[in-house]
């Protein structure tokens, strides 16, 4: 038995991140690496989030999926922040710039959807 609980909904959504990520962020570093390479590294990082975290939730590892959305969580607001203040950075959308907003903000209410779940699945 899974110790997470019915985790399904939250394995389904980091899961579907998570390969949206990595293909789009593999066509970044690919094709358009020399255009931003600072935006496009961090693409790939948060695509690399997502399969950690899609990956310890499933399996029930609740520290692992908790410091995955931590990071995430941080990074959303660090890049969200950089991408807002200087947009010479990011000269095209990626998963966490303007805090997830060309994903309709997903980014930024997962990880915090995803802490609050694994915090409160820990009381009895």
């Amino acid at each position: 038995m899974n110790p997470l609980g019915n985790a399904r909904v939250l394995v389904v959504v980091y899961g579907v991140l998570a390969l949206a990520a990595l293909g789009r962020s593999s066509y970044q570093l690919a094709t358009r690496f020399s255009e931003a390479p600072f935006a496009y590294v961090l693409s790939a990082m948060a695509a690399l989030v997502y399969v950690v975290a899609t990956i310890a939730v499933a399996r029930g590892n609740r520290a692992l999926a908790l410091w995955a959305m931590v990071f995430e969580l941080v990074g959303v607001l660090v890049v969200g922040a950089l991408s807002t203040l200087n947009s010479e950075l990011f000269p095209r959308d990626t998963v966490w710039s303007h805090f997830g907003a060309g994903y309709l903000w997903v980014p930024l209410a997962l990880p915090i959807i995803g802490i609050w779940w694994l915090v409160k699945g820990r009381r009895p």
